[in-house]
């Protein structure tokens, strides 16, 4: 009922007639939480001294949450149809509780906003708990409704009325699944009662409640009707959906995690053993690792690495078909399970596309980086009846590519598992050479111009193998990488390097010696203070070793290789760039960081004639700069003749000696 008109004031003469009823009526101002108007009888019930001292109360200063959200949902059911409630409130005029059943309906104000009448009756003598249940019923947050048979609603509390997208909306419609919904009411039938988890349309969009209901009676009517509460869940659901994708995703990439692709395997091993399509359907684990991806996180930092391997998942995305399913292992390996009825030639089809898409360049601190990757596949059910064995023979796959020169694609053959074996005991022997300082210096002379003049030499390592001899780095330094080593091998190869130059110096043999530091090395924040150690310990003189730096090292985000290089100056060591020209080649690099020396890679001083004019650039960038170059690899008369001519005047190569053990070495010198 919109009823008459009011004005502010005493009120117009229909309200005014109210004034000779005993039961308290009042007219409440829902927008500004203030009484309107009231009859005598009301004035009692609010304990007002008068109309105008309870129309000058803000009701709202102390409203609470929950009356003012019932408060304005009476006041869209006014608005949107003739609407009438009967409930049971407490007043608290001067915190004093009333307790009456008020009836409400709408009132129009002469400003045209609804408002609400109410009609008060004493509840009489209710119990405590009668009550306190009421009261409980409108502030609580969870959702109590009561529902006819058929659907239609016959009650909601304030939190249900809330939640409601409409006021006559029936039970069926809360239920965004339909399936649900008819199980609850299956089970409601059978049972009485039931409590399901179930997703359900509420004004604020699809939310997950925990639904309880029961058939019970209407306390009205005396018929059959369905009492319904409902919790808000999705907090919780929204947790669990979270932890669910966390155990089957990798955090940092969002593709699925070994423990996912293994199931994934399962499911795709049923499907090829199920099927009865000719030809038949092979399925397929292929394994693959980034080459060298230790010297991004060497160089770059592990911040970077981590944006490189984003980068990297989402181009292995892009270069399978969409019902393949490309996880990441952890570290710098994914993985691509895939199903076809050839799946050798459809993984030969897919590698050249995965390889021009990880060979596009990076963007890494501001600096390109270029990127390739080794990929190892087995097939099933020919390689493998199952997920960890299919896993390993892909490894194996994938370590035969590595070997052969990265960047390639092997399928596993039988045989494989042998080299697994060679190789786990490779690493064992590995540890214990470690352990038992089984490496030991070999010298290549760095020679002048003259016949017989010995300026210096490189320490190159090698392993002399219980059983086996010497061992040449080329077999064990990538295994040492593998296995995280290389840190502690440079460590004694410093330290042996040390003790052999304090040694040649006390004999008289003033020689410049040079060292390889890894980009491990380089990166460990205690190098600095390992190398003072160590010179301290041996006695050698800084000025008698030179470290050689490889460009790669270089790159970074920040100013800590320009850093360290300084530091290392600071020590009295020399410095050497290796490589140059063959890797990242940024001339900048020759003016900002302290070296002394250039090595010419051997690439360029063997390089046919037509292409020498790079090496005669590199030696120009020597003489602007100031710096000393070095070639190594020389091989021939004609080669050291025509270096010569460049004004090249310190070799290292076989034409002069091969790399020798320091006896040897010592004995070239006394010659």
């Amino acid at each position: 009922m919109h009823g008459p008109e009011a004005t502010p004031g005493d009120g117009p003469a229909p309200l005014q007639a109210l004034n000779l009823v005993r039961t308290p009526v009042w007219v409440f101002d829902i927008d500004r939480r203030r009484v309107h108007w009231a009859n005598d009888a009301a004035l009692q019930v609010w304990r007002a001294e008068s109309l105008a001292e309870l129309c000058g109360r803000d009701m709202g200063a102390d409203m609470s949450p929950t009356v003012a959200t019932r408060l304005a949902q009476y006041q869209a059911d006014f608005l949107r149809h003739d609407a009438r409630f009967n409930e049971q409130w407490t007043l608290y005029p001067e915190g004093r509780p009333v307790s009456l059943h008020v009836h409400f309906c709408g009132y129009r104000l002469a400003d045209g906003r609804m408002a609400m009448l109410c009609q008060g009756e004493p509840v009489g003598t209710a119990s405590p708990e009668s009550l306190r249940s009421v009261e409980a019923l409108l502030h609580t947050p969870m959702m109590i409704a009561l529902y006819a048979p058929d659907g239609r609603p016959l009650w909601r509390n304030p939190a249900a009325r809330a939640s409601v997208r409409d006021a006559g909306e029936q039970l069926a419609e809360r239920f965004v699944d339909a399936d649900a919904w008819q199980r609850l009411a299956a089970e409601l039938a059978s049972q009485g009662h039931v409590t399901l988890t179930m997703a359900v349309n509420t004004a604020a969009g699809q939310r997950w409640h925990e639904v309880s209901a029961r058939r019970g009676l209407d306390a009205v009517t005396g018929e059959v009707a369905m009492l319904v509460s409902e919790t808000d869940v999705t907090p919780l659901k929204e947790s669990e959906a979270r932890a669910l994708y966390l155990s089957d995703h990798d955090v940092l990439t969002g593709l699925p995690n070994r423990s996912f692709a293994q199931q994934a395997f399962e499911r795709l091993a049923r499907r090829v053993l199920q099927s009865t399509a000719q030809p038949a359907l092979q399925a397929a684990v292929v394994l693959i690792d980034l080459d060298r991806f230790k010297d991004v996180n060497d160089s770059w930092g592990h911040a970077a690495g981590d944006a490189l391997l984003v980068q990297v998942a989402e181009r292995l995305r892009r270069a399978v078909r969409r019902d393949d399913i490309v996880a990441r292992f952890g570290g710098d390996e994914f993985l691509i399970l895939l199903c076809a009825p050839d799946v050798r030639s459809e993984i030969e089809r897919i590698h050249p596309r995965l390889r021009q898409l990880l060979a596009q360049p990076y963007l890494l601190g501001g600096s390109p980086a270029q990127l390739s990757a080794t990929v190892g596949a087995s097939v099933f059910p020919d390689h493998g009846q199952d997920f960890e064995t299919l896993l390993q023979h892909a490894d194996l796959a994938m370590y035969q590519g590595k070997a052969g020169g990265r960047d390639a694609l092997a399928f596993y053959q039988t045989g494989l598992s042998e080299q697994l074996r060679a190789r786990t005991q490779l690493e064992q022997e590995l540890r214990r050479a470690l352990a038992e300082r089984e490496f030991v210096l070999f010298f290549q002379p760095r020679v002048g111009p003259k016949p017989g003049q010995t300026l210096g030499a490189e320490a190159l390592v090698r392993w002399r193998h219980p059983q086996r001899g010497w061992v040449l780095p080329g077999e064990f330094i990538p295994v040492l990488e593998a296995m995280g080593q290389m840190r502690e091998l440079g460590r004694q190869v410093f330290e042996l390097a040390a003790q052999q130059q304090a040694a040649w110096h006390a004999a008289g043999w003033q020689l410049k010696l040079s060292v390889n530091l890894s980009p491990g090395e380089f990166a460990d924040p205690w190098l600095l203070q390992d190398l003072q150690d160590t010179l301290a310990r041996t006695e050698c003189p800084p000025s008698a070793l030179e470290l050689e730096i490889t460009e790669s090292m270089l790159i970074g985000e920040d100013d800590r290789p320009l850093e360290t290089l300084r530091a290392l100056r600071a020590l009295g060591l020399s410095l050497a760039l290796d490589d140059f020209g063959t890797g990242y080649s940024n001339l900048a690099y020759l003016q900002r960081f302290p070296f002394d020396t250039l090595k010419i890679d051997r690439r360029f001083v063997q390089a046919p004639e037509h292409e020498r004019g790079l090496t005669g650039a590199i030696v120009g960038l020597c003489r602007t700069l100031g710096l000393r170059p070095v070639a190594e690899g020389v091989e021939t008369v004609s080669q050291q003749a025509w270096l010569m001519e460049l004004g090249v005047r310190e070799f290292q190569g076989y034409l002069f000696a091969p790399p020798l053990p320091a006896a040897d070495f010592e004995a070239r010198l006394r010659r």
